[in-house]
């Protein structure tokens, strides 16, 4: 007999009618309705429900100024939803308002928490005591069921450790409990949330959205592929809809121009002017012949130095080399270096996790002393970390790493290799320059979903300031940036200890 698929069970709380929660204490508090994203996350969430492969049931608990409009209404009218009370002051007056204007008959209420002043003055709830629930009340208590947080276990740990945990609590019978305010926002004073990635994950949905990255920038929030330069992006009707839909009000992508040419782009879409540094790859002879003899003979004392070079499997000594050369030192380049503090696990689960990858390594006996990830895409191979150990810099281990990562790709049949893009950092453009790499120029298209988005693109916010900046201006200015870099990780550190 075939074993019944796990129930993902989800206690929803709509307590929050917008997205926003100044304009949500505004209209909790006044009646002044904004715009149109009613429930926005709500509609959200529930067209994800109805979507999803797995076995799903949803209790969504609304309080008098979170009753659901018709379009919501349409979503959960199927037999993966259920419309239940969340009890704000008065659960007699609320239930009997609630069934008359969705049509449901409910079984189940929770009581709406209100601890804090501010939330007391939305719901005009002058003390802490909660609502007394009658003792003839028709409806049962939910808190009957175990529950365990999503937004808050989301708030607390990683997208990968937060799916875990919460697909742990599922096979153990426990509720997911999430408020749809912090879908896409992370709280500062409640410590929940964003949970979406991670619901998306659990209900096994969206999986075009598995390599999305989102941005908030001012007012408006921004969506890339993060294998944009991996694979050709090709944006449909359907897909930006999705987009729209999931809150998102610009996407940006690029046109491959090495291999591919977008046919006939729309005229709303923006174009702005991007570049990366790309080198062709015909042979390693080749390549070897048009670099410069200084070039050659850095990679001829990395070997004279004792430096190994060789393509090394994902495993924890790996992990460890990588996380010893992450925290060599904080100051890389003249900044700040990013990656400087990372815990041994992170590194090791980003290795681990990494898809279609190499790890170009650099040894200096048993030591590794640098390497390279390079990440394989369609007629691509992109260098996406080069790093190696200071003390070591003498020896021109990067040299002997680029040199190896050109073989391989002259090996695999792979034509085209990219190192990042040029123009923001004069010392590494030069490093790439010598290495055989030249800077070509590519459109990036800005694609507005919203009414935000549009403004966004009209004003040009969309793009950042280093690319808005004419070179003259921003090469004066990298000297300046590099020592608010350095200074940002120095007061980091100093506040650590």
């Amino acid at each position: 007999m075939a074993k019944e698929p796990t129930l993902i069970t989800l206690r929803i709380d709509v307590d929050y009618p917008y997205p926003s929660r100044i304009r949500s204490f505004i209209y909790t508090a006044f009646g002044v309705k904004f715009g149109k994203d009613y429930l926005k996350n709500s509609k959200i969430i529930a067209r994800m429900i109805n979507e999803s492969p797995k076995n799903v049931r949803a209790y969504w608990f609304f309080t008098p100024k979170t009753i659901p409009d018709l379009e919501l209404l349409s979503l959960l009218d199927n037999e993966r939803h259920e419309v239940a009370l969340h009890v704000a002051n008065n659960p007699s007056e609320e239930l009997k308002l609630l069934e008359e204007r969705t049509g449901k008959k409910l079984r189940y209420y929770t009581v709406h928490g209100t601890a804090r002043f501010f939330a007391r003055m939305m719901w005009r709830r002058w003390n802490y005591k909660a609502p007394s629930i009658p003792k003839d009340f028709p409806l049962e208590s939910f808190y009957k069921f175990k529950t365990r947080g999503l937004d808050v276990i989301c708030h607390s740990y990683s997208i990968e450790q937060s799916t875990k945990i919460a697909e742990h609590a599922v096979a153990n019978g426990y509720v997911l409990h999430i408020h749809p305010i912090w879908l896409f926002q992370r709280g500062k004073i409640n410590y929940r949330g964003p949970f979406y990635e991670t619901l998306r994950r659990i209900l096994g949905v969206d999986e075009e959205f598995e390599t999305l990255t989102l941005r908030r920038k001012i007012f408006f929030t921004m969506a890339r592929d993060v294998r944009e330069y991996e694979k050709d992006v090709i944006p449909t009707k359907e897909f930006l809809e999705k987009l729209r839909q999931r809150g998102v009000d610009i996407f940006t992508f690029i046109e491959r121009g090495w291999c591919f040419a977008i046919q006939n782009p729309s005229s709303s879409w923006v174009k702005e002017n991007d570049n990366i540094a790309l080198l062709r790859v015909t042979s390693f002879e080749e390549w070897w012949n048009r670099i410069g003899k200084k070039t050659r003979n850095m990679i001829r004392k990395a070997e004279k130095s004792g430096v190994k070079i060789e393509i090394a499997e994902p495993n924890e000594k790996l992990a460890e080399g990588i996380w010893k050369i992450y925290n060599e030192t904080p100051i890389r380049q003249e900044r700040g270096f990013p990656h400087y503090g990372t815990p041994l696990e992170s590194v090791k689960r980003a290795i681990f996790s990494s898809k279609n990858s190499d790890y170009i390594c650099a040894h200096i006996q048993d030591e590794l002393v640098g390497f390279i990830q390079l990440i394989h895409g369609d007629n691509i191979g992109v260098i996406s970390q080069i790093l190696s150990l200071q003390k070591h810099w003498d020896k021109a281990v990067n040299n002997a790493l680029i040199a190896k990562t050109v073989e391989v790709c002259a090996n695999k049949g792979i034509s085209w290799v990219m190192y990042g893009r040029m123009g923001n950092h004069p010392s590494l453009d030069k490093f790439k320059q010598n290495n055989g790499f030249t800077q070509f120029k590519l459109t990036r298209y800005y694609i507005p979903l919203t009414q935000k988005g549009k403004i966004a693109t009209k004003l040009g916010l969309h793009r950042e300031v280093k690319d808005v900046l004419p070179q003259p201006i921003k090469y004066p200015l990298i000297p300046v940036y590099n020592w608010i870099s350095r200074t940002k990780m120095k007061v980091k550190l100093r506040l650590k200890h």
